[in-house]
């Protein structure tokens, strides 16, 4: 597999994933006003194969926090660690903009994307009751904080 930048090309299959994944998707609209961000990462796997765009996930950055905004991968590539790829990506530029603490919110009933975040060190911080409308459902609050850098540690310690 392959992860790049998404482009405006990418949007009808990224759409034909949403739709699929979540009840409540976002709109074309939603996903184009992201291409050109310079505080969002919007990135796309595509199969290395058939060059099928099979994933997608988008995170914004606002000073020192990061937020996992959409994360989807299409059915019939879940469970070969594209997401773990996607999310990799969007953690690591985080962190590349000085983004150290990263927050998702998750339906507290996706046990596949649970165990995902928490494989990569997110923590449930919080639960947002009847968040979700379609169906009516609790949103669980997660967050990350990453590993400050050895030179980070060093610093702190002698401060």
């Amino acid at each position: 597999m392959t992860v790049r930048r998404a482009r405006s090309d990418d949007l009808p299959a990224i759409l034909a994933i949403e739709r699929v994944s979540f009840t409540d998707p976002w709109s074309h609209s939603s996903f184009a006003a992201l291409l050109e961000q310079p505080r969002v990462y919007f990135s796309v796997a595509l199969d290395a194969a058939t060059g099928a765009l099979i994933g997608y996930t988008v995170a914004w950055f606002v000073l020192d926090e990061a937020e996992l905004a959409n994360l989807a991968v299409a059915p019939e590539s879940r469970g070969a660690g594209v997401g773990a790829v996607l999310l990799a990506g969007a953690l690591a530029a985080s962190e590349a903009r000085g983004s150290m603490t990263m927050f998702l919110e998750v339906r507290a009933s996706n046990v596949p994307a649970i165990a995902l975040y928490t494989a990569h060190g997110f923590t449930e911080v919080g639960r947002r009751r009847a968040y979700y409308k379609k169906p009516v459902e609790d949103a669980l609050i997660l967050r990350r904080v990453a590993a400050p850098q050895r030179g980070e540690d060093v610093e702190a310690q002698q401060k």
